[in-house]
């Protein structure tokens, strides 16, 4: 089946126009190649049945800003320890950070619970059909709802990530840069349905994306979409999509302390529920600022009966970087002695449960950084899904 690409209602006012319109792309011959090549995932149905509801959106928010590679192994131990939107719904919320810790982002983790608990209380465990009914639960954009509707229950909407605006803005030249070009981009994807198998064709393009129009040498002779694609014919496949400069954020700096007690335990907190790492576990801090200076961090120690001689700082830094700015932290470790109690608002973690604590990689950096074993982190998550 094809279907015609919007016009733009103007020419945009820049040196390098939009190409000519292309031949519209042939949806059919975008599901015959998915049809013979499509990838093999925990969370997608085998050819011809139904998606699970539960795993579409679970896999969905895990696959926000993170990679197939990093989500699928969180996915099935998180499918193992809440089989299905009920048991995630009527775990305690510490539970689903352990099992996310190393994974980033982690208000996604406190909205996957909150939208759990929605869709029992408010649907009865079962997860509606509609785009706007989903965008209704907590923790569900415009993106998702779309890819739960289509994946999920075949509406007839497609949901655009970052595998799909490469597409897009390849197969027409899209000049614009983005993100100012996504609405024009979300509108060149929408004028592909009606079609036949929306599901389908949602995980296509997000497979055409992740394997054959790589942000990198993109296997353009294997293409389905060869023919009608504007930037091949270009010969500049690989300069799609044109992204605005990004701003860099500053950089934050501050201190870190790791107490370790005599029979091994360390010193731990739980982040405020709100904002940055929100409910996470952490060791004790600075506040994190530009202006951090590194001569005053024993003057913040937690208060453990020791004085500032007793915290010994670890040569060099850990370094982090966030979406909107790097973090740097110098390392103070201390031995306090085993029946050493706990100062207000922290406790002890047994040695035997680090590695399950709700440790962010950050943390676990940290405490890698002053000898104490934790496991290895998660590989980093990076801006795009494939």
């Amino acid at each position: 089946m094809t279907v015609a690409a919007p016009t733009p209602a103007r020419k945009p006012s820049r040196p390098e126009s939009q190409p000519a319109a292309a031949a519209p792309p042939a949806v059919g011959a975008l599901l015959a190649w998915y049809d013979r090549h499509r990838r093999v995932l925990p969370w997608r149905a085998p050819a011809g049945l139904r998606s699970d509801p539960y795993a579409v959106w679970l896999s969905e928010i895990m696959l926000q800003q993170t990679t197939v590679k990093a989500v699928v192994p969180y996915f099935l131990r998180f499918t193992a320890a809440f089989p299905t939107v009920r048991d995630l719904a009527a775990a305690d919320l510490d539970a689903v950070l352990r099992l996310w810790a190393g994974l980033g982002y982690y208000a996604r983790a406190r909205n996957l619970h909150a939208c759990a608990r929605a869709v029992v209380e408010r649907h009865g465990g079962v997860f509606p059909e509609t785009e706007a009914a989903l965008r209704a639960l907590p923790g569900i954009g415009d993106y998702t709802a779309k890819a739960v509707a289509a994946i999920a229950f075949d509406a007839p909407v497609v949901p655009v990530d970052g595998n799909v605006e490469r597409v897009m803005t390849r197969l027409h030249a899209v000049a614009e840069a983005l993100p100012a070009a996504k609405p024009r981009v979300k509108a060149l994807a929408a004028a592909l349905m009606p079609a036949p198998r929306p599901g389908d064709v949602a995980q296509a393009l997000m497979d055409l994306g992740a394997t054959i129009c790589t942000p990198k040498a993109p296997a353009c002779v294997l293409c389905p979409w060869a023919e009608p694609c504007a930037a091949r014919r270009r010969g500049d496949a690989e300069t799609f999509p044109r992204k605005a400069p990004k701003r860099e954020g500053t950089l934050r700096r501050g201190a870190a302390f790791v107490a370790v007690r005599a029979d091994g335990a360390v010193l731990a907190r739980s982040r405020p529920p709100s904002g940055l790492l929100g409910g996470m576990t952490e060791v004790p801090t600075t506040d994190w600022s530009a202006d951090f200076q590194t001569r005053t961090a024993r003057d913040h120690a937690p208060t453990l009966g020791l004085g500032p001689s007793d915290w010994r700082r670890v040569p060099g830094v850990v370094t982090h970087v966030f979406t909107h700015f790097p973090l740097e932290l110098v390392v103070l470790v201390a031995r306090a002695p085993h029946g050493a109690a706990p100062p207000a608002g922290c406790r002890w973690i047994a040695p035997g449960d680090i590695a399950g604590a709700a440790f962010p990689n950050v943390m676990r950096k940290v405490l890698a950084h002053a000898g104490v074993a934790v496991g290895p982190a998660a590989p980093p998550a990076r801006p795009r899904r494939g």
